[in-house]
């Protein structure tokens, strides 16, 4: 059961990135109980002026085939005016927003996993992308270390 609860959140992880591999995710285990894990991730993310757009229920699924659990979910995040100059440029970029970061319990742990944001200029060549996918990139790496390294 574990191993297809696993699949199905690295399904949707790679569902965005056709190519994936280890080295385009960032994941990490936090010691937070999934609620306090939750509302650091969300905390980080608004602090780094970006906001949730929606936070999918990934539970639902996982119900369905004997799983029980309400601690799997997908945060969804962007800034509005950014998102929608990038996408009026670059329409080709629609599929890969807004951004978001799959949250789980895994026992008295919680697990962060995503997209790395740099990974896209392997496919988006164009140099001004590149500078804003590699903020991206920062930014999400600092918003999964503050969740990380909160007590």
């Amino acid at each position: 059961m574990k191993r297809t609860m696993r699949f199905l959140v690295a399904a949707l992880l790679f569902a965005s990135v056709s190519t994936a591999c280890a080295d385009q995710l960032l994941m990490i285990r936090s010691g937070l109980s999934f609620p306090e894990a939750m509302m650091a991730l969300q905390n980080a993310i608004t602090t780094r002026g970006y906001k949730v757009t929606y936070v999918q229920n990934v539970d639902i699924g996982l119900t369905k085939i004997g799983y029980k659990t309400d601690n799997y979910k997908v945060v969804f995040y962007g800034k509005a005016k950014e998102v929608a100059q990038l996408t009026a440029k670059h329409p080709e970029l629609i599929p890969y927003l807004p951004l978001n970061v799959a949250i789980f319990a895994e026992r008295d742990n919680t697990i962060l996993v995503t997209d790395r944001p740099g990974v896209l200029a392997d496919f988006f060549p164009d140099p001004e992308l590149k500078k804003v996918f590699m903020r991206w990139e920062k930014d999400l790496a600092e918003i999964v270390n503050e969740v990380q390294e909160a007590r």
